[in-house]
């Protein structure tokens, strides 16, 4: 490796970094939040088989599981302008990522609370609890604690998948790469250095998973 190329890399690497960290996380955490108050009620209006609303959870898993999320975020920022909508670049992003996750969590928080025995909601009727504070406080969480391995795995494809947020001018890492690889013609290497940057994150969200998952299965054993 040339030593100009060495010192490319390393002024790029803070370039490409700072917006990881303005940009990138802030816009996973942002919509990665919103989905999961969108994949806890579409989960639970499915669970209680409430025919319209379940239909149009239904529906709305359909769509957004169905169409590329790339398309979904053209629609929104390119598309939407035609109707007199105009959202800024961040913003949406945030409202597709968040749609788009939250149909795909919602089916596994659904896949979770269908797992739980039918006994436990029974046993909350039993002593005195409504629907809702039996969901709440005994259905909910054991399903929580079942779907945390997928919820996170869904959570560290995210971190991977707002890099076509460059797409619509979001800038963060991938789009700043790309303005850095315009300048000094060196897509190999630059493109390889923003790609470990991203396996950084991915790995200490999975290291964070671990040490969650194993919290939980102490917890569990502690109620067994």
């Amino acid at each position: 490796m040339s030593e100009r190329l060495m010192e490319l890399l390393l002024d790029s690497f803070w370039k490409i970094l700072l917006p990881g960290l303005t940009a990138t996380i802030p816009l996973t955490v942002i919509a990665f939040s919103f989905a999961m108050v969108i994949a806890v009620a579409a989960a639970l209006v499915q669970f209680a088989k409430i025919k319209v609303l379940r239909q149009l959870c239904r529906f709305y898993i359909w769509v957004f599981r169905g169409t590329p999320l790339l398309v979904q975020l053209f629609v929104v920022f390119y598309g939407l302008p035609r109707l007199g909508i105009v959202i800024e670049p961040f913003p949406a992003a945030v409202i597709v990522f968040s749609l788009n996750e939250g149909a795909y969590c919602a089916e596994i928080i659904r896949a979770a609370l269908e797992s739980v025995p039918p006994g436990q909601l029974e046993a909350g009727y039993c002593v005195g609890m409504s629907y809702l504070q039996t969901m709440r406080r005994i259905i909910l969480p054991q399903a929580m604690r079942t779907a945390f391995p997928s919820l996170s795995n869904s959570l560290i494809a995210m971190v991977k998948d707002t890099s076509l947020a460059a797409n619509i001018t979001v800038t963060e890492m991938f789009m700043v790469t790309q303005r850095i690889v315009a300048r000094t013609y060196e897509p190999l290497a630059l493109y390889i250095e923003v790609g470990l940057i991203y396996l950084l994150f991915s790995t200490v969200l999975t290291k964070l998973q671990n040490m969650g998952e194993k919290k939980l299965n102490i917890y569990e054993e502690q109620e067994a």
